[in-house]
């Protein structure tokens, strides 16, 4: 039984532990105990333990957790055991590394459409995608059914951008703008900005 109400910090590392597991059954692995995850993890292994109860029993005391069993159970727990599109906004530099990131296509995450506003970009390729003008991000966004997009623009752009795929049915955008968007409760926002992680971490230097 899932619980009603999972933390996010929960959630958080949900994918932590998916990735690990991946690369375990890369090396031939079957069988790990909690605690050998925890080391790998640098994670307690009551908290896994206590992450993992919240959907339910997946290892036996004494034995550990099969791992090809345990990440087919986080890959329906986070939704990823399907195909999953994605629009991507912005054909700059960070989008053209977006597009060809291999981790994407890898996991499941397929981008299907990649927009800009600049007209000398619109029309071009970029690797195996025609860049689309944004005015047509509504109309594409609808039609293909897309729920999932990526924001690369500069932050006095996103907002506006985010309220646009908002309206055609986005309800989780992953933003690499440097700014906080303002979007309605039901739409989940990730944000990834480097400034802000190397700033974390001179706190300890």
């Amino acid at each position: 039984m899932i619980s009603a109400d999972v933390p996010d910090i929960i959630i958080g590392r949900l994918p932590v532990y998916l990735r690990a597991l991946n690369l375990l059954l890369e090396e031939g692995r079957e069988i790990i105990a909690s605690q050998e995850l925890a080391d790998k993890l640098g994670i307690s292994s009551a908290q896994i333990r206590k992450d993992l109860s919240h959907f339910g029993e997946f290892g036996k005391q004494g034995t550990g957790y099969e791992i090809k069993y345990l990440r087919e159970q986080l890959r329906k727990i986070l939704k990823v055991d399907r195909e999953l599109d994605v629009a991507l906004v912005g054909a700059g530099d960070l989008g053209h590394a977006i597009a060809h990131h291999g981790n994407f296509d890898r996991n499941g995450f397929h981008i299907v459409a990649v927009f800009d506003h600049n007209p000398q970009k619109i029309g071009a390729n970029m690797g195996r995608f025609q860049i689309l003008g944004s005015e047509s991000m509504p109309t594409v966004i609808q039609e293909m059914g897309i729920q999932l997009a990526i924001i690369a623009v500069p932050a006095d752009s996103a907002q506006q951008v985010a309220d646009i795929l908002i309206k055609a049915g986005v309800r989780a955008i992953l933003s690499y703008a440097p700014i906080t968007l303002n979007v309605p409760s039901k739409v989940r926002v990730q944000y990834i900005d480097p400034v802000v992680h190397l700033q974390r971490m001179t706190y300890y230097l």
